[in-house]
């Protein structure tokens, strides 16, 4: 049968693929509108398999708070390249999966792409988008945090988010200084929330590290657990975030701007994602 302008028009409305694509599937449906989108949905599967080596440096966080700003969701939907990643499609696509996973709460990234979003799981979505596109697209990261009140702060270049979440807010709205403490986050990036959190085997790390320094520097060897102890203290300093000091203010820590805000104001936990 004859495929009119209109009839191509009609399916690229219905699926944004391209009007050649559209075309062709229509051509070899022999007219059949849902036919035509299967087959086109299978090019996209076609096109994912392709480029299932490609890396993914490319994408957007996406961040989101829900139950009254005490539950928080960071995702990043990534491609591989800087133009895709501000596509409408590509965009749009990142906000259903967001929104899917706040109302869903899944457990892992595999169980969020089994989800369905209307007719289609999360993972059929990516799929057909890619088909669109022609990049690989993926989840990369997904994380939730809880707490007494959570804050979201996403980067200008919607390259890196950070959720970040407050505790013994004693009733007040902390928002402000909670997106202070994400935006040092953003920067100074620490390894924990305080030295307590710090992985054994980074300690251990560190140690032997300040203990060879204090011997190249030829310190005696009576006193190198010492230094080495020292310069431990100063790495807690420099990379945890209640004793770093403050971006805006060096002249108070993370943990003094805190009680300045509310008496015992702290951070409990906190998630970074960033891309490329």
């Amino acid at each position: 049968m004859a495929i009119t302008a209109q009839d191509v028009n009609k399916l690229r409305q219905m699926t944004g693929a391209g009007m050649m694509d559209c075309k062709k599937a229509l051509t070899e449906a022999e007219g059949d509108f849902d036919k035509a989108v299967e087959l086109l949905r299978k090019k996209g599967q076609k096109v994912s398999a392709s480029r299932a080596d490609r890396e993914t440096s490319e994408g957007v966080v996406f961040a989101k708070t829900i139950n009254d700003g005490k539950k928080g969701i960071l995702i990043a939907f990534t491609c591989e390249t800087d133009f895709v990643a501000k596509n409408e499609d590509f965009i749009k696509l990142g906000e259903e999966i967001i929104e899917v996973a706040a109302k869903e709460n899944p457990s892992s990234i595999d169980e969020l792409k089994s989800l369905k979003s209307g007719s289609l799981t999360i993972n059929e979505k990516i799929t057909e988008t890619t088909g669109k596109i022609g990049e690989k697209l993926e989840i990369s990261s997904y994380e939730v945090l809880e707490g007494e009140q959570v804050v979201p702060y996403i980067h200008l270049n919607s390259k890196l988010g950070v959720l970040v979440a407050l505790n013994n807010t004693n009733g007040t709205d902390v928002t402000e200084a909670g997106r202070d403490v994400a935006m040092q986050i953003a920067a100074m990036n620490p390894v924990a929330v305080d030295k307590e959190g710090v992985d054994a085997a980074i300690i251990e790390k560190e140690v032997e590290i300040g203990k060879e320094q204090a011997r190249q520097e030829g310190k005696p060897e009576q006193i190198i657990d010492k230094i080495a102890q020292g310069k431990l203290q100063k790495f807690f300093k420099e990379n945890t975030l209640l004793n770093q000091a403050f971006v805006k203010d060096n002249s108070v820590s993370i943990q003094q701007y805190l009680d300045g805000i509310t008496k015992g104001l702290t951070v409990s936990e906190f998630k970074r994602v960033v891309i490329g």
